[in-house]
């Protein structure tokens, strides 16, 4: 039964209150704008590739200063996402337009309030949550990596490469890259020293 696509996901634990063979998980992946576009792309297409994380729904988050990219952006990734038989809905979030609960205009707590609260929602409607950080500043990363626990996220993605280039992935060498999802490091490195 392994291997077959349309299984992925589901519910195979048939006992008492569960939905045998019809429960799905909604997957979200989270990704920032940041300097460069091909980073959100090259990360996006190498998590798809390399990962096999294939999302219900993407959730982009940027700042004012590169906005101008962003229906640049969604068409990549919606071509990208074509390219593998997908089409998630692709949402985005500018961060100096979301409105903070605690009536900050600052653009650091709109982030951690608003990505947060995102996480927390589809994770209590039990979604798998990836977030990947490789293309957003380090203003955004940390406003999304400090509020959450490691059991908030499923996965936690960075592409890292040794000679930054603006070029699609596949014309970068694959031996000057490599996905990594530090989530599932982490995990294991918490379970060897428990040992």
């Amino acid at each position: 039964m392994t291997g077959i696509p349309w299984m992925i996901g589901l519910n195979l634990n048939c006992g008492k209150g569960s939905i045998c063979m019809t429960e799905n998980k909604k997957k979200i992946y989270i990704t920032m704008l940041g300097r460069s576009i091909w980073a959100v792309l090259n990360s996006y297409y190498a998590v798809l590739k390399e990962k096999h994380y294939y999302p219900d729904e993407i959730i982009l988050f940027t700042e004012t200063e590169h906005s101008k990219d962003l229906e640049l952006i969604k068409k990549g990734l919606a071509l990208t996402s074509s390219h593998f038989n997908l089409s998630p809905p692709i949402q985005h979030h500018i961060i100096s337009e979301v409105e903070c609960k605690v009536g900050s205009e600052d653009d650091f707590v709109k982030a951690v309030q608003c990505i947060h609260s995102i996480i927390s929602d589809h994770k209590k409607a039990g979604s798998t949550i990836a977030l990947d950080i490789t293309p957003g500043k380090k203003t955004l990363t940390a406003a999304a990596l400090l509020p959450i626990k490691l059991s908030d996220v499923d996965h936690v993605f960075y592409l890292s490469i040794k000679d930054v280039e603006p070029a699609p992935f596949m014309m970068i060498p694959f031996q000057t890259q490599q996905v990594h999802d530090f989530k599932e490091q982490a995990v294991r490195a918490m379970n060897a020293a428990a040992q």
